[in-house]
């Protein structure tokens, strides 16, 4: 009897041992999806920097671009002042013979 009575204890310790493997293994693949899952949003993040970073460096050449242009343009406008300045003290001297003329 005392014999009987181990072979259950056994079979039950063997049933318990079963299950708590099982267990254990749904938690090792559950682990394992989860790191899959972990490593694909990073390499998605990894590339959406990488893609953020070349964008960023286009923009800063087209910033560098237009700085320059603005540079030229301010530059231009002033000269194109200079000579609008420079006309009108000539027209307005020719005004003033014209007037002398006419007087």
């Amino acid at each position: 009897m005392a014999a009987a009575a181990m072979d259950i204890s056994d079979q039950g310790a063997d049933t318990l041992a079963a299950v708590d493997f099982q267990a254990l293994e749904e938690r090792v693949l559950r682990a394992v999806e989860l790191l899959k899952a972990e490593r694909e949003a990073h390499a998605a993040a990894t590339a959406k920097v990488e893609e953020l970073q070349r964008h960023s460096a286009e923009l800063e050449r087209q910033l560098s671009t237009r700085a320059e242009q603005s540079t030229r343009l301010e530059s231009e406008i002033g000269q194109l002042q200079q000579e609008r300045d420079h006309v009108r003290g000539r027209v307005e001297r020719l005004l003033k013979h014209l007037d002398e003329f006419t007087a």
